[in-house]
């Protein structure tokens, strides 16, 4: 045997086939193809064979001399990673690896470059013996032998799902980012106007006496009604929305609230319940929850135009390793699952599910943020919303499950019940100092303030607010809005209201952004009122605030409730 052919049965780096290469002229042309002296696959004894034995990338060849192209061999690497035998994977063309979510634009691709007999680097969406997905890295090169004709093509391969998943929620983030910042943005401004007009219908069903000018206030109304929770779910889908948290009874909120499911749900439609006892509470804000689980039950009901069923259950969850795949720390959890009996959701709409605006309902039939106000509270309350489902077919029955995922608190679940709203507006005879860069929205406030005997002074601004309060005697409470423009918003107003009048109580409003009350500095009686507010909501809050008088607030970090 010469030294050549010791050197083993193939050498690469022939940038054409038929052509030499030197050992002493080092070349990157073996990554497009390469030469053989001995085609055949019979002797597998040599070192080349082992050390393509024994590595961890999976390496498969295959024959285009054979009709279809089948492989010819392939390593123990590729044997794991596909789940496939030896037996089971020569003689088959490796399009057996596909699936319904293969793209058809890379099987071009790849079909286009072995019928040229040129290399090709790609990543294709392939599925294994199990039929779980995976994304294969892959590499296809053609082996030529001495004489310029192709015997094999080699195919490198590489498992890059993790990367492609990382990769893909990772610009996931980035867009629900972006929209949620631009759908606070937009909420906070919206707020704003539906403030202005809330409360001005509110003042002239005051003043009006005909039977039909009250309804037809009435109905503005209820329009604006509609309006100011459609701000909400807004804010909850970008995690902006202010919730005020208190221990809950998991399943004492689902039955208390079974009744009106059920007729929301409608006639063809049965409610289920599935409650695990003795489960641990969970702190959360309750109308927010029963907004998201309220939204949750309409998109079940529509999944089944013709009826079925509909199981809402709950259970203890403990995470331990598999919080990290999950994106939750480890420790315990209570899930609320709603379970459907619809068509379920092929795999690129439950991908948008969770998308403001996203919709397969039609025109008319949904706003698209029932789903994306649900996701968006779970997150804001550190916890996790999971869709799994299953297209209806021939062979199975087709559904959605929904499950929440809660922080679990300790101890028994204690919860008390929602206080009566007060019947008699709270009045008074003090001084308050509005912030307040609208001027309709001051106005309003300033109008509200004087019917409940309250003396106002205004200001446009945190500058003018800095001022006033350097030179009026007798200021008992400030009332600002937080988002307001130039460097002094509403938390350095207060900041520094509280240097100059450390007894002064403060109350703040916002058409959203809790992430400022969050990040800002430790101020006194730090208390926000969301808007659109009613006449009601603000005598009940500024009466609370100046009773209460000033107090230390939570420093940046500490949980703070308003």
């Amino acid at each position: 045997m010469s030294e050549d052919d010791r050197a083993g049965p193939m050498q690469a780096g022939m940038a054409e086939p038929g052509e030499s290469h030197s050992a002493e002229a080092p070349s990157l042309a073996h990554l497009k193809s390469a030469t053989i002296r001995q085609p055949g696959l019979d002797d597998r004894g040599s070192v080349f064979f082992a050390a393509i034995e024994m590595t961890r990338m999976p390496m498969i060849l295959t024959d285009p001399r054979q009709p279809d192209n089948p492989i010819a061999f392939a390593n123990r690497a590729f044997q794991d990673l596909t789940g496939y035998t030896q037996a089971e994977l020569i003689g088959r063309n490796c399009r057996f690896l596909q699936g319904p979510e293969t793209s058809r634009e890379t099987v071009a691709e790849l079909r286009q470059a072995v019928a040229e007999r040129r290399a090709i680097a790609t990543e294709i969406l392939n599925y294994k013996r199990d039929g779980s997905p995976f994304w294969n890295g892959i590499f296809i090169g053609p082996v030529f032998d001495e004489a310029g004709e192709i015997v094999y093509f080699f195919a490198s391969q590489l498992d890059v799902t993790r990367r492609r998943v990382s990769e893909q929620a990772y610009r996931q983030a980035q867009k629900m980012e972006a929209i949620g910042q631009l759908t606070a943005g937009l909420a906070h401004d919206f707020n704003n106007l539906l403030q202005v007009v809330t409360g001005n219908l509110e003042l002239a069903r005051g003043s009006v006496t005909s039977e039909r000018a009250q309804r037809q206030l009435a109905n503005a109304a209820g329009a604006a009604e509609r309006g100011a929770k459609l701000t909400k779910q807004l804010l909850s889908f970008a995690r902006k929305a202010r919730l005020e948290p208190r221990p809950l009874n998991l399943n004492a909120l689902v039955l208390a609230f079974a009744e009106v499911a059920e007729s929301t749900l409608g006639r063809n439609v049965s409610v289920r319940l599935d409650l695990m006892p003795r489960l641990p509470a969970v702190t959360l804000d309750r109308t927010n929850l029963e907004m998201a689980l309220l939204n949750v039950l309409i998109n079940a009901r529509d999944a089944m135009p013709a009826g079925g069923t509909v199981t809402i259950s709950t259970a203890p969850v403990h995470l331990n390793g598999n919080g990290k795949a999950r994106a939750l720390p480890p420790g315990d959890y209570v899930a609320l699952r709603v379970r459907d009996e619809g068509e379920g959701m092929p795999p690129g709409v439950a991908e948008r599910a969770t998308e403001p605006f996203f919709s397969t309902k039609g025109p008319g039939k949904g706003t698209g943020l029932g789903l994306a106000m649900a996701h968006g509270f779970v997150q804001q309350s550190r916890g996790r919303l999971e869709i799994e489902t299953r297209p209806r077919s021939a062979e199975a029955e087709g559904g959605t499950t929904i499950t929440m995922l809660f922080p679990a608190g300790h101890g028994a679940s204690t919860e008390e019940e929602p206080a009566e709203p007060k019947a008699v507006l709270r009045r008074g005879d003090e001084t308050v100092l509005v912030v307040e860069d609208s001027d309709d929205v001051r106005s309003l406030a300033r109008e509200y303030l004087e019917s409940l005997g309250y003396g106002v002074l205004t200001a446009r601004d945190g500058e003018e607010a800095l001022e006033i309060l350097g030179r009026e005697a007798r200021i008992d409470l400030l009332f600002s809005d937080i988002v307001m423009p130039g460097s002094v918003n509403g938390l350095v107003l207060a900041e520094r209201a509280g240097r100059l009048r450390p007894d002064l109580p403060v109350l703040l409003t916002t058409g959203y952004n809790e992430d400022l009350v969050a990040q800002g500095p430790a101020t006194p009686t730090m208390d926000v009122l969301g808007k659109p507010y009613r006449k009601a909501e603000l005598a009940d809050r500024i009466r609370s605030a100046l009773d209460r008088g000033a107090r230390r607030m939570p420093a940046p970090g500490e949980p703070h409730h308003g």
